[in-house]
């Protein structure tokens, strides 16, 4: 028996390993189809890949980073694999077309063989691509090498300053341009005149604005750079930044320009690589002193003089809103306008400070003029006139609000980006808007002062709307008004300040005092300063606030203190301080905020310190905003603490504060903790911002009250960000549709503007109306998007989504429209960035009508969308069949790749419109067959802006795979492209129509046909 055995089990295993190799061998000569199809498939998903991790590489190359060894040998060995199967590709496609009757047996078990092995070969190296813990890193530094505006208006002397600086950067001996002229003349303006210019002329790779100001600080001006670099610090160190700086910049075609310098600079210290070894690297700066151009060796120096006569005039009508036939205001304003000394600034805002002004108020306003107190000054910078027109101009304005809020910028350092809300927490606490009902009732009357003083140029705006600047010129005046016996400012922010200013003897007669922007190393104790209200301060981070250093500060109403160490009982005898603004500071007895009765606005911003909130916190009852930004420590909120602050308005403990929420206020090992149902006892709460690291902290039956602000995190940590009031935003992460009670959102969904969705289940129907970004990613049961139906929109008259500026959608799976139901109330008219990735059942994007409205469209980009077929459907469900009058006039990138049932991309009626297309790039749309197809159009389209156009398929694809694609439009249809620059044609059969479509006039031209 035991033999038996033996020799049934050996028996056994033989015809095992005889079968199995027999099975492999006849599918090998039977089964050629599938081992094509998989080898097709298999080779796709290589691609698509490939171009992921590619696309990752190429952000991290631009972030300075340098990338992972293996990922590189990935990438090269994935190249090699899709480059190397042409020999299979053309073999599979000559069998391919004798196979049906004819086949070559042994040929096509061979070929069936090597596609199989080349799958699984395939399939392995895929794989890989998806075990890469990161990318890339930050580069080892090495030692740094030793060195457009609407409302701009030329005069004849910044015409011809303007000449000379672009015929000198475009002269490869010149490398720096100094820009000399007094103050207010028009210095910033021009050189972002010839950034823009610069750029628009593709003369410089970057082209970076940093302000120096007079007292330059180049960690600042380090940050201003990467900001506009997008590059983020790894190193803490100016020298290690400068490193980094250093290494981004390097090799490449700069411009950088320095904007208001008034002292050396070294360029080896900011990071700049300049000098002869670098000579692709120019400066450009702008001073007010003519020997600053020579001490910095100014290869070039350009004077910005003043306007003419007759340049002033017609700058000083405009903005005065001067009509010709009023002959006799036209005379008493010749005599102001003479005043201003042709100096632009001048010019400006007293034009628009008298504009609508009776003629007996001008008649006052030019004897002002002639004898103002500015008159008697000493000569500074020849700038007497100025001041005194601007002083006039700050007279002119109507409200004391505004008044107060000018005055309040003044506090701030030179060419500082001026947070509104840090005004609106000033203001506040100085008692300027006391009859205002809420904060948020204040803020918008700071807001409104605001847009008062940009209006009449004595505020200039920034990138940002939360922030705003003022023009040195105009904040010396703002100083020196503030300064007066009247006010009782004493303003040294940002002069590098290590003591305490002694050229006061007596501080006495002082209301506000702003120091800030300096880091003192030393307090003086015992000041006596009875009537300050205001104090803003900045510590050395290791100084020890004396105990007694308030005593004499009876009156104070508002303390912003940076950095340093404080004991709050120092300010147990500040009763009347109304705003406590404590940011990276170290902070210790905090039991002694009970004491601070009158407190309204309480922020510990940015610290490390704090870990457990006082209970005496809550017995502040007169407290409206509570900010704990950043405060990365705090673990504990005593329970029901924020349930006894009845008044309060504003609460914000985002970016990566308190994460402790309870469910229900229970017990852990730091003791019981807050939980979020204490919000619903808060009757007047309006602006929320929280962080909530899992589901399970939201009690099931909780549900977020109606607010007007927020910005709530549910399931992940994001970048810091200062202040986030400004809008309304929503992030949720990795929720189930049961692990979430489906109304806890509700009340908030109406005025969201911004939505980021994370691998969620849901659904909202009344986000419509409000909202300006969304960005939904991973959500794999997702089937539509915005779900729209008659009852979604009662005023019929309101547009839905008509503030939506940017969508990006990726990695849904089961998404088979974007927008589900009549698409007639809906406008996407805002729409600037379209963004689809990974919609794997998505056929079409566009119903006709919504097309039509894709009036501002400057971006739009798919990939891997495999079954997307056209862009703009034919007919909606209405009926509604595609316009004549479409049109995409904004378009400037049209980038289409891995779409392989794309037939279509837009109807010829479309062409005329995309006078600003600057990129269309078409890869791998193996079942395209026209770019532009039938319609109404003209013969000859012009693409006057279209610099790069890439029609290409992968080259692994065979023979029998050649794109459809044989025409850019209909027959009659001609392309002009007179800007073309590079041109790649690629994987195109039949490829001598779609380039006879094309006439080109070309300066350098990439064609692979």
């Amino acid at each position: 028996m035991a033999i038996e055995s033996v020799g049934g089990s050996v028996v056994s295993k033989i015809a095992e390993l005889l079968v199995e190799p027999a099975i492999k061998q006849f599918r090998y000569m039977f089964c050629f189809n599938n081992f094509v199809q998989e080898f097709d498939e298999q080779m796709m998903n290589l691609a698509l890949a490939f171009y992921r991790l590619q696309d990752a590489v190429n952000v991290a190359e631009r972030n300075a980073e340098e990338i992972e060894i293996d990922v590189n040998t990935w990438l090269e060995n994935a190249k090699n694999e899709i480059e190397g199967v042409k020999r299979l590709q053309n073999e599979k496609g000559k069998i391919g077309k004798c196979f049906t009757w004819c086949p070559n047996s042994m040929r096509q078990f061979k070929l069936s063989k090597a596609l199989a092995k080349k799958t699984e070969t395939s399939r392995k190296h895929e794989e890989k691509s998806r075990k890469f813990p990161k990318v890339s890193h930050k580069a080892p530094l090495q030692e740094i090498k030793f060195l457009t505006s609407k409302e701009f208006t030329f005069s004849g002397s910044s015409k011809e300053a303007f000449k000379q600086i672009m015929k000198a950067l475009k002269d490869d001996k010149v490398n720096m341009i100094g820009l000399y002229g007094m103050g207010g003349v028009g210095k910033t303006t021009l050189v972002k005149e010839v950034g823009r210019r610069a750029k628009e002329l593709h003369l410089f790779d970057e082209v970076l604005i940093a302000t120096v100001s007079q007292n330059p600080n180049a960690t600042g001006i380090q940050d201003q750079m990467a900001d506009s670099l997008d590059l983020q610090f790894d190193k803490k160190s100016k020298e290690g930044r400068a490193k980094e700086l250093w290494q981004r910049l390097q090799g490449k075609k700069m411009l950088i320009v320095l904007d208001d310098v008034w002292k050396d600079i070294d360029f080896q210290e900011i990071g700049i690589p300049f000098g002869d070894d670098h000579r692709g690297c120019k400066i450009l700066l702008t001073t007010r002193l003519e020997d600053m151009c020579s001490y910095m060796k100014c290869k070039e120096k350009v004077f910005l003089g003043l306007f003419s006569k007759e340049e002033a005039w017609a700058l000083f009508r405009i903005n005065a809103d001067l009509r010709d036939e009023d002959s006799t205001l036209n005379t008493v304003a010749k005599k102001v306008a003479r005043e201003c000394n042709g100096l632009p600034v001048a010019l400006v805002t007293v034009g628009r400070a008298l504009r609508d002004k009776s003629v007996v108020e001008w008649e006052v306003a030019s004897e002002e003029l002639k004898n103002s107190q500015f008159r008697h000054l000493e000569q500074i910078d020849g700038q007497k006139n100025a001041y005194a027109c601007l002083k006039l101009s700050y007279d002119y304005l109507t409200s004391d609000e505004t008044k107060s809020c000018f005055l309040l910028c003044c506090l701030f350092p030179e060419d500082y980006n001026i947070p509104i809300e840090d005004l609106t927490r000033y203001a506040v606490g100085y008692g300027l808007h006391k009859d205002a009902e809420s904060i948020e009732d204040a803020r918008k009357r700071v807001y409104v002062a605001i847009k008062n003083l940009k209006a009449c140029c004595m505020l200039l705006g920034t990138e940002r709307e939360e922030y705003v600047k003022m023009h040195d010129l105009v904040r010396d005046v703002a100083i020196r008004i503030a300064s007066s016996e009247k006010y009782g400012f004493m303003v040294k922010a940002g002069i590098g300040l290590l003591e305490w200013p002694t050229s006061n003897k007596s501080f006495e007669g002082c209301t506000v005092i702003s120091l800030m922007g300096n880091k003192l190393t030393d307090l003086p104790e015992g000041l006596v300063c009875p009537q300050l209200k205001v104090l803003l301060l900045e510590l050395d981070r290791g100084l020890n606030v004396p105990e007694r250093f308030f005593e004499g500060m009876k009156a104070i109403e508002v303390l912003s203190l940076k950095g340093g160490c404080l004991s709050l009982q120092s300010l147990q005898f500040s009763t009347n301080l109304q705003s406590l603004l404590l940011i990276e500071c170290e902070c210790k007895d905090l039991i002694w905020l009970r004491k601070l009765q009158r407190l309204e606005i309480l922020g510990f911003m940015w610290r490390s310190s704090v870990e457990e909130l006082p209970d005496e916190i809550g017995e502040l009852k007169e407290l409206r905003l509570l900010d704990l930004t950043a405060c990365y420590n705090l673990r504990r909120i005593p329970v029901n603490l924020i349930g006894r602050l009845k008044k309060l308005e504003e609460l914000l403990i985002g970016d990566g504060s308190f994460k402790g929420w309870d469910v229900v206020g229970r017990d852990s090992t730091e003791g019981m903790n807050a939980s979020l149902t204490e919000l619903s006892s808060l009757s007047h709460l309006a602006v929320l911002s929280l962080k909530i690291p899992k589901v399970e902290c939201i009690p099931r039956d909780f549900v977020f009250p109606r607010l007007l602000k927020y910005d709530i995190v549910l399931g992940i940590e994001l970048l810091s960000t200062k202040y986030r009031t400004a809008k309304t935003r929503l992030y949720l992460r990795d929720i189930s549709a049961a692990s979430l009670n489906a109304k806890t959102f509700e009340q908030l969904f109406p005025t969201v503007s911004e939505i980021d969705f994370r691998n969620i289940e849901a659904k909202w129907r009344q986000a419509l109306k409000n909202v300006i970004s969304v960005d939904i990613n991973n959500c794999k049961s997702l089937e539509e998007v915005f779900e729209l139906d008659e009852g979604i929109n009662e005023e019929k008259e309101l547009r839905l989504l008509l503030s939506l500026t940017k969508l990006q959608l990726s990695y849904l799976p089961e998404l088979k429209c974007i927008w589900k139901g009549p698409t007639r109330h809906v406008s996407l008219q805002s729409l600037i960035h379209l963004q689809l990735n990974s919609l794997d059942k998505l056929t079409f994007i566009f119903t006709p009508s919504l097309a039509q409205s894709l009036i501002h469209l400057e971006t739009l980009e798919i990939f891997g969308c495999l079954k997307l077929k056209r862009l703009i459907r034919e007919k909606d469900d209405e009926g509604e069949i595609i316009p004549e009058s479409l049109g995409f006039p904004k378009l400037k990138k049209l980038s289409i790749r891995f779409c392989r049932k794309l037939e279509y991309v837009f109807p010829v009626s479309v062409s005329p419109s995309l006078q600003n297309l600057e990129k269309m790039e078409i890869d791998f749309a193996d079942n395209l067959k026209q770019v532009f197809y039938s319609g109404v159009g003209d013969d000859i389209i012009d693409f006057p802006q279209l610099r790069k156009l890439t029609l290409s398929k992968s080259s692994f694809f065979g023979p029998e795979d050649f794109s459809k694609c044989s025409f850019f439009g209909p027959k009659d249809f001609a392309a002009q492209l007179p800007s073309l620059q590079v041109l790649t044609i690629e994987g195109h059969e039949e490829w001598g129509n779609l380039w006879a479509q094309l006439q080109i006039s070309i300066t350098k031209v990439m064609d692979k046909c």
